[in-house]
């Protein structure tokens, strides 16, 4: 049995929110975001001292949010319990961590901007960011850290807005999609049918009392399709969510596939790998029996980064998509020696 963790969290734990019409989408979520912030003791005697702090904003994996982090779990360890765990046993140097609520309606968040989600990646990199710098002394260096979509939000937003980050650590982030998500289209599809396209599916899940099993996996594909192809809303589809196979078929929509294909890691590093080279520190871990076989693709990234110069570090370990939020030991004292 693992052991729980008992210690009271002693520094300071902040919640605040801030509005942002940036986060303005088809799904008529909320614009004003709850963000939680905690710094350690050791971390509050520095700033009274003076110093300045680099941030580390926590990216949730999908179905989940910040405030889920900081959330008491049986057997388990919050957020904020292990920074101060970090921070005290001298593994990890003081930062400011930031754990914001990127929940959405199609229950998660892939941090790249659709008008279907909203401009989750400007968000982060312009309105998060000036609101953390307002209210906090920082030393102007931001890192982002995350689990599944938010390994890969940390990895892709890296790419996507240069000079905006100064280190990255992604922790079984999405990576080759061709693994991950084709050989799901046709369940999916499957699991749809009965409603008759995706965008109904969606409003019968959004007006639904109770999930079941299925939904979880169909509503993150639904999800996948309105940030990496959103199309232009219709009357019957005002959300403009559109599943890449033939409804009748399941044949592959190769044009549409393409789009997806445009966010896969493996295709953006081609472009974006010089943005990946002025990060101060780049994590990618992965365990070798994920379920979502993102260990694969995980290790072609690797292979072209390395061909291509960029310097990282690349740890494959005994595990799964499940239970591994013990990798953070790793990856946050990583990232705060190399922002400090």
């Amino acid at each position: 049995m693992p052991a729980h963790a008992f210690a009271p969290t002693r520094g300071l734990l902040e919640r605040w929110s801030f509005d942002s019409p940036l986060l303005a989408n088809r799904l008529d979520d909320p614009t004003e975001r709850e963000v939680l912030v905690h710094i350690s003791p050791e971390g509050l005697t520095a700033m009274e001292d003076g110093q300045q702090l680099p941030v580390i904003v926590y990216l949730a994996p999908f179905t989940s949010s910040g405030a889920a982090r900081a959330g008491w779990k049986a057997f388990a360890e919050t957020l904020p319990q292990r920074h101060e765990r970090l921070v005290a046993s001298g593994v990890m140097q003081p930062v400011i961590l930031v754990m914001p609520d990127t929940f959405t309606s199609l229950g998660g968040n892939q941090f790249v901007d659709s008008p279907v989600l909203g401009k989750w990646s400007t968000w982060l990199s312009t309105a998060l960011k000036s609101e953390v710098k307002q209210r906090y002394a920082t030393n102007g260096r931001f890192g982002l850290v995350g689990k599944s979509s938010g390994g890969y939000g940390g990895l892709v937003n890296a790419m996507l807005a240069p000079e905006c980050w100064d280190g990255v650590a992604c922790h079984s982030g999405d990576v080759g999609f061709d693994l991950m998500f084709k050989p799901t289209f046709a369940e999916t599809l499957t699991h749809v049918a009965r409603y008759g396209s995706a965008a109904a599916y969606v409003d019968h899940v959004r007006a639904a009392a109770k999930l079941s099993g299925p939904d979880f996996h169909t509503l993150m594909i639904c999800a996948m399709a309105a940030s990496y192809d959103p199309r232009a809303p219709t009357e019957s589809n005002p959300l403009g969510v559109v599943l890449p196979v033939d409804s009748t078929t399941a044949r592959l929509d190769e044009a549409a596939w393409a789009k997806w294909l445009t966010f896969d890691p493996l295709s953006m590093i081609e472009s974006g790998y010089n943005n990946l080279q002025n990060l101060a520190a780049l994590w990618i871990d992965c365990g070798d029996k994920d379920q979502y076989h993102i260990q694969y693709g995980s290790r072609l990234m690797v292979d072209r980064l390395t061909s291509l110069g960029v310097e990282h570090h690349w740890e494959e370990f005994d595990g799964t998509h499940s239970g591994i939020d013990h990798r953070l030991d790793l990856s946050l004292p990583f990232l705060s020696k190399a922002l400090n």
